[in-house]
């Protein structure tokens, strides 16, 4: 069954420059971002305007729960801007009571007056992308930001968080880039936990191909750890983090309690959300659709839904169940794992069905329930931290092969 959507992401795509390995769907300002009258403010109210236009064509569902500005760089925006993309959501949806209003933001973007304008507005938990506190790898990642400035935006939210103004924040790093070994690695921890962060985004290094990242690679002149070295890396943030009280409850996030991202878990535990902006992924109900990815054909898809309403994704009479192999890719992400039955239940499979296909998948998985990488208890399945999430990705290999040789796809 396929529940409505409480959740919304809204994509701004603006950001200085475009860091060495990022593909994501974003507009590079450089510093026309701020000058007053320049190609760059003109470019975001545009966009802005576009976003609004989406959002009133969209078709209305229950109040929100939780809200996520992301990007690109939400924080090049000014406090009257954001107030009136939420203020758009909220006349669309309405807000639950205690809603989680996230906003990514970007250390070498604000001072301690917009952070004070975006809490004004309504948002009241901040993801600050650090991603290092080296210089030597700032720079060499393509961050516009040093350690410092990323300090003195750490020591800014936490102030306000603990005052009671913020409800939580988080800090993302990278773990694996180049020139990282686990010496370097164990001081970018430790400075993290020094922030008092409740929160902390952990995340691999991906190498894209059409990045700056991804050429170099190409050409044999990234060096990033090796796959043993970047195991032990892995190994050893679980370790230190859980002794500093952090509980990893997804692959990439570590929280203190109570700070968990409620929007990150919607993501993960299989629930619809809405999705606006160019590049913005939506999936209100079960069938994940893509915006395009550039400013122009964002432009030119959004004036043929104001006409037409092509993307039947959007209405709640074209609502499907998510596929089960989605629904087990996203689920052995959280460290409450999935139940199969049940997640096999709602698909609408028989009991024969269901243990037929089960015994055909711990084949496949055997390897890996056998050596402890892949734990069961009571029928739920769930990846054993840390051994079983380094190796995540050879484990949903064998997943969907698994479920090619059922024929479903």
């Amino acid at each position: 069954m396929v529940t409505p959507p409480r959740s919304a992401y809204v994509h701004i795509p603006f950001c200085h420059k475009r860091c060495f390995y990022c593909d994501f769907s974003i507009i590079p300002l450089g510093d026309s971002a701020e000058a007053p009258g320049s190609p760059g403010i003109t470019s975001i109210n545009a966009y802005l305007d576009l976003i609004q236009r989406e959002i009133s064509i969209c078709p209305k569902g229950p109040a929100l729960s939780t809200i996520y500005l992301g990007g690109g760089t939400p924080s090049l925006l000014k406090k009257n801007e954001v107030g009136d993309l939420l203020e758009k959501l909220k006349r669309k949806f309405g807000f639950q009571d205690g809603a989680e209003i996230t906003m990514e933001v970007d250390p070498s973007t604000f001072l301690e007056n917009d952070l004070q304008g975006f809490l004004e507005i309504g948002i009241n938990r901040f993801s600050l992308g650090g991603q290092s506190f080296d210089d030597s790898t700032l720079a060499s990642i393509g961050r516009k930001h040093n350690s410092s400035e990323l300090i003195e935006a750490c020591n800014l939210i936490n102030s306000l968080f603990k005052k009671g103004r913020l409800k939580s924040w988080s800090l993302d790093l990278i773990q694996n880039l180049p020139g990282l070994n686990l010496c370097k690695w164990f001081k970018e921890l430790e400075q993290a936990v020094q922030t008092e962060a409740p929160h902390l985004s952990i995340y691999d290094l991906t190498i894209e191909p059409e990045t700056v990242f991804g050429r170099m690679h190409k050409k044999g002149r990234l060096n990033i750890p090796i796959e043993s070295e970047a195991q032990k890396i892995d190994l050893e943030t679980g370790r230190f983090l859980k002794s500093k009280g952090f509980s990893r409850y997804e692959i990439s996030s570590y929280s203190l309690p109570g700070h968990a991202s409620r929007h990150n878990r919607m993501y993960w535990s299989g629930s619809g959300w809405w999705g606006f902006g160019m590049g913005a992924t939506s999936a209100p109900w079960g069938m994940r659709f893509s915006r395009p990815k550039t400013i122009a054909s964002y432009k030119k898809w959004l004036e043929q839904q104001e006409s037409q309403s092509l993307e039947k994704t959007l209405f709640i009479e074209n609502s499907r169940p998510i596929p089960l192999d989605e629904l087990l890719m996203i689920g052995l992400r959280r460290r409450e794992g999935v139940h199969f039955e049940e997640l096999a239940k709602n698909f609408g499979w028989t009991q024969k069905e269901t243990d037929r296909n089960l015994n055909l998948l711990e084949k496949y998985w055997f390897h890996y329930l056998n050596e402890g990488y892949l734990l069961r208890n009571n029928g739920r399945y769930f990846l054993s931290d840390p051994r079983g999430m380094q190796i995540s990705n050879q484990i949903l290999v064998q997943m969907f092969l698994w479920w090619d040789s059922l024929g479903l796809g």
